[in-house]
C-alpha cells in the first residue's frame, strides 16, 4: 500500500470558515476515503472497494475544479493526475459492473443455456484480469505516490490564504451555493439541445453533467443554513435519480457493445455462446428503451430542485 502523511484529525470547516477551507475539508474527506479503499482495491476481493475508490477520485476532481483559484497552482495538476487514476480505476470498474450484471442475467436463463452463459462471462473475467494488473502497476508507481503527496498538501491551510483575508459572514455559503449555477445551467442546456431520440454518448454526457451538479450540491451543504441545506438534499436526491436511470442506460449500451465485440473472438465463435449473447442483447436493448422513456422527466425534477436552492 502507498502511504501518505495525513494529520490524525480530519480537516473540518463550518459556516464561519472561508470557501477555501470548505474545499480543503471535502478534499481531505475524499483523500482519506480513497486511501482507505486502496488495500481492498489491490486485493480485488470486494468490487465495492474499487468502486468507492473511484467515487472518491471523482469527488476530489470536482472539488479541485471549483478550487482552481482558491487552493493554489497545484490544484489543476492534481486534478489532471486524478483523471489518470480515474481512468485506470474505471477500466476495471466497467468490467466489474458488466460481469456482475451478466452473471445475474445468465442465472435467470434456462439451465440448458447457463453453461454457454458461463463461458461467455469467463471471457470478460479474463479481460478484467488484464485490466486489474494494469491498475495494480499504476497503484505501485511513483506517479501515484506523488499524486497522493501533492493532494495531501492541498488539504492543509497555508500561513496566508491565497487572495483571502478573514472570511466574511456567509461568504462560504454565497460562494459554494453560487457554484451550483454553472453545472445547473449546463445540465439544463444540454438536455434541451437533445433530439427526441438522442445518441447514446449524449445521454452519457448528460449523466456526467448531473453528477457534477450533485457533487457541487454536496459540497455546499455544510456551509448552508438549515432551510437551504434541506433544499440541497432534495437536489442531491433528484440528481441521484437521473444518475441511476442514465447509469442503467449506459450499462445497457456497454453490454450490447461488448456482446457484439465478443462475436469476433474464439469464445464468440461458439454457436451456443452466440445464441446466449443474442438473448442478452435483447434484454439490454429493452432496458435502454426504458431509461430513454424516463430521463426527461427526471431532468425537469432536477431543474425545479435547483431553482428552489438558487436565489
Amino acid at each position: 500500500m502507498t502511504t501518505v502523511s495525513l494529520p490524525a484529525e480530519p480537516v473540518v470547516a463550518g459556516p464561519g470558515d472561508s470557501p477555501a477551507q470548505h474545499l480543503r475539508a471535502k478534499l481531505d474527506t475524499e483523500l482519506r476515503a480513497l486511501t482507505s479503499r486502496e488495500p481492498g482495491t489491490r486485493a480485488g476481493k470486494d468490487p465495492e472497494d474499487l468502486h468507492q475508490m473511484r467515487v472518491a477520485t471523482r469527488r476530489m476532481r470536482s472539488v479541485l475544479k471549483l478550487g482552481r483559484q482558491l487552493l493554489g497552482p497545484e490544484a489543476e495538476q492534481v486534478r489532471a493526475e486524478l483523471g489518470w487514476l480515474g481512468a485506470a480505476l474505471g477500466e476495471v470498474r466497467d468490467y466489474d459492473v458488466l460481469i456482475g450484471h451478466l452473471r445475474e442475467v445468465v442465472a435467470d436463463f434456462e439451465v440448458a443455456d447457463q453453461a454457454a452463459g458461463r463461458r461467455l462471462v469467463s471471457e470478460f473475467v479474463r479481460q478484467r484480469g488484464q485490466a486489474k494488473r494494469r491498475l495494480n502497476r499504476a497503484l505501485s508507481s511513483e506517479r501515484y505516490a506523488a499524486l497522493l503527496s501533492t493532494a495531501a498538501r492541498l488539504t492543509q491551510r497555508p500561513d496566508i490564504e491565497p487572495g483571502q483575508g478573514e472570511a466574511e459572514d456567509g461568504e462560504a455559503r454565497t460562494v459554494l451555493v453560487g457554484s451550483l449555477r454553472k453545472p445547473h445551467r449546463r445540465l439544463v442546456k444540454a438536455a434541451a439541445a437533445l433530439p427526441e431520440d438522442p445518441p447514446d454518448d449524449d445521454l452519457h454526457a448528460l449523466r456526467i453533467h448531473s453528477k457534477r451538479l450533485r457533487y457541487a450540491a454536496e459540497l455546499a451543504r455544510p456551509a448552508a443554513g438549515r432551510k437551504q441545506a434541506k433544499r440541497l438534499r432534495g437536489l442531491v436526491k433528484a440528481a441521484k435519480r437521473l444518475q441511476t436511470v442514465l447509469g442503467d442506460h449506459q450499462d445497457a449500451v456497454v453490454a450490447v457493445s461488448r456482446m457484439r465485440d465478443l462475436l469476433g473472438t474464439a469464445t464468440g465463435a461458439d454457436a451456443h455462446v452466440g445464441f446466449v449473447a443474442g438473448r442478452i442483447v435483447e434484454r439490454e436493448l429493452a432496458k435502454r428503451a426504458e431509461a430513454r422513456r424516463r430521463w426527461r422527466g427526471l431532468v425537469a425534477d432536477i431543474d425545479a430542485a435547483a431553482r428552489a436552492v438558487l436565489p
